[in-house]
């Protein structure tokens, strides 16, 4: 009765109310021939407990006991068993965007502290809660940056998420809002003399990602000032959060669009994802999302309140910033959990085992292949090019449990059979050794890893 609520007496009166006998009078006004006169050809219905095994078997196919090397914004990192705990209770729980949040103090409460706690990460005064996930982040920053600064055209960085260039793209087919491209050079790092010679007085903002796409970290000091003289904003992509851990974040943007996926988020099939946007208080009124602040009620006591709602159904269409869904509260409570679990030390600890294992792996992985960008700093993720054919090298690694990385020709040809190969804190060392001796392609050079990271990785 769950899936089928009508019983046969419930179709019964439903049709002696409408005057029929049967359902074959209900459907008589279709012609015979559009009609189905058959059951249905579809398996018999499973019990409970088939079902549930059916599908523990399905999860033991799609990589149970598998390493995976798979990054590219994306990234498979511990979650601590209390976030699911935690947002399966009764007060969180819920299906779609809760619309009055006003009437849940404990709601508004959540995002409120992930408002603060996402300030006091990327530096930045304001932030909301939240986007879809870092792609819509980045374009709704840049459309954000053009209302700000009256230009049109912007500058995106090659070395930019492909498929967040692909979504601004689709943004601006409507926008009247042209977008040229910002090269990377042999460093896998934004060509900063092409960059100053591209900007124009029509350049609305600079778009560049930090960690890049290929896990080198650029000069953002040195793109912000290009950007700024020539009174453009920037705008830094952070697709992989736990960088913030270790690195120093981009103060120097004039808004920060992240995906904070890597904090407690599960990978699940590519989202839900939680996306940010962390921006100057001047700039607030521009930015798409809700703002929950703190306040006190007549009696004095602590409160917390809708601010600020720039959405079509909060004010007049013609002044909203985004049409876009502005709260997500049940995934960027799983990060709000987590950045509360992990703290300070945690999150800067955790950054280190990322780092780490990264270093070994980049070392081990130069011994067979060729390391591309190798003189550039570096977060989790780097680049090796083979002479054999990615797909090829991972078919192999299959073999031994292990995913392997993401092969680039489809975004980057020019690189040849270049893969990009991602480390978290959950790569074993072993895994590592494994997949770096499987990959016979020609020598390549690289930076040893230190002594601290070797320790690190075991």
């Amino acid at each position: 009765m769950r899936y089928l609520p009508k019983s046969p007496a419930d179709r019964e009166a439903m049709l002696k109310a409408i005057g029929l006998r049967s359902v074959d009078e209900l459907f008589a006004p279709i012609p015979a021939e559009y009609r189905l006169n058959r059951d249905l050809k579809v398996p018999r219905q499973m019990a409970e407990s088939e079902i549930v095994d059916y599908f523990r078997q399905r999860s033991r196919e799609n990589g149970e006991g598998y390493t995976s090397f798979l990054g590219a914004g994306a990234y498979a990192h511990y979650r601590p068993v209390i976030i699911d705990s935690l947002i399966s209770r009764g007060e969180f729980l819920t299906a779609y965007t809760p619309y009055q949040a006003e009437i849940s103090q404990g709601t508004l409460q959540s995002i409120f502290e992930f408002q603060t706690m996402i300030c006091e990460l990327t530096g930045m005064e304001v932030a909301n809660a939240s986007m879809y996930d870092g792609s819509t982040a980045a374009a709704e920053a840049v459309m954000m940056a053009v209302r700000l600064t009256g230009r049109r055209s912007v500058i995106v960085a090659r070395s930019l998420h492909p498929e967040y260039r692909e979504v601004l793209a689709t943004y601006a087919t409507h926008q009247g809002m042209p977008l040229s491209v910002a090269a990377f050079g042999e460093d896998g790092r934004v060509d900063v003399k092409q960059l100053e010679k591209s900007i124009t007085p029509e350049t609305a903002c600079v778009l560049i990602q930090s960690p890049n796409f290929f896990g080198t970290l650029e000069d953002v000091a040195a793109i912000a000032e290009i950007a700024h003289q020539a009174g453009a904003m920037l705008v830094v992509s952070i697709a992989e959060a736990v960088s913030l851990g270790i690195v120093e974040p981009p103060r120097e943007a004039d808004v920060i669009a992240m995906e904070a996926q890597s904090f407690g988020v599960p990978l699940g099939f590519g989202g839900p994802y939680c996306g940010v946007i962390a921006t100057r208080e001047k700039f607030v009124r521009q930015m798409p999302g809700r703002l929950a602040g703190q306040t006190v009620d007549k009696q004095g006591r602590r409160g917390f309140v809708l601010t600020l709602a720039t959405r079509e159904q909060h004010i007049r269409r013609e002044k909203a910033t985004s049409n876009i869904c502005t709260n997500q509260a049940l995934v960027a409570l799983m990060v709000n959990i987590f950045m509360t679990v992990y703290g300070k030390v945690g999150l800067k600890e955790l950054a280190k085992q990322n780092l780490a294992k990264t270093a070994y792996a980049a070392a081990q992985f130069a011994k067979q292949g060729k390391l591309l960008f190798a003189g550039a700093p570096r977060f989790n993720e780097f680049v090796v090019e083979t002479k054999e054919d990615p797909h090829s090298i991972n078919s192999r690694l299959l073999g031994q449990k292990i995913v392997g990385g993401l092969s680039l020709k489809k975004f980057y040809p020019e690189l040849g059979n270049a893969a990009l190969w991602c480390c978290t804190e959950l790569t074993t060392r072993a895994a590592i050794d494994t997949a770096a001796g499987l990959l016979k392609t020609r020598a390549g050079s690289v930076r040893p890893a230190s002594e601290e990271a070797e320790e690190v990785a075991r």
